[in-house]
């Protein structure tokens, strides 16, 4: 998703900051190496690269381990663009990449007064994962 604004963020992939930390949410979580290990700025085929493609990773990973996510809470300091028109659909969005119902994704946004980081977007987010269900196994 792409939210109008006149600025844009840097980084070396698309500079999604929530996807980012989700990712290492999800990562940390199984204690996973880091989003910067598994795909790191000094590698040129990041450059640009979606941020999608680290959540998967992370959502393989979570997989792998036995976990499935349950929900998820996050918080967006950061002075432009608001969040709240948007909040409605970055929530549906999040549901949808990790395929879980949006009213189990939390969604904050606060401005960052006083904290001196006027030019910067921060993410905050935890994670609950739950143990995926045994699957039953099937008799001939």
């Amino acid at each position: 998703m792409t939210l109008p604004h006149n600025k844009g963020l840097g980084g070396h992939s698309d500079g999604d900051v929530l996807l980012h930390a989700i990712t290492d949410a999800l990562l940390g979580a199984v204690a996973a190496p880091d989003i910067g290990s598994l795909f790191p700025p000094s590698d040129p085929q990041w450059k640009g690269a979606d941020s999608v493609v680290f959540l998967q990773e992370a959502l393989k990973r979570i997989g792998d381990a036995g976990y499935v996510v349950a929900n998820l809470d996050s918080t967006l300091i950061l002075s432009a663009p608001k969040i709240g028109p948007h909040a409605q659909a970055l929530r549906a969005h999040i549901a949808e990449l990790l395929d879980i119902p949006g009213e189990t994704i939390g969604l904050k946004a606060k401005t960052p007064e006083g904290m001196g980081t006027d030019n910067a977007a921060i993410a905050h987010v935890v994670v609950l994962l739950q143990r995926k269900p045994a699957q039953k196994k099937r008799s001939k």
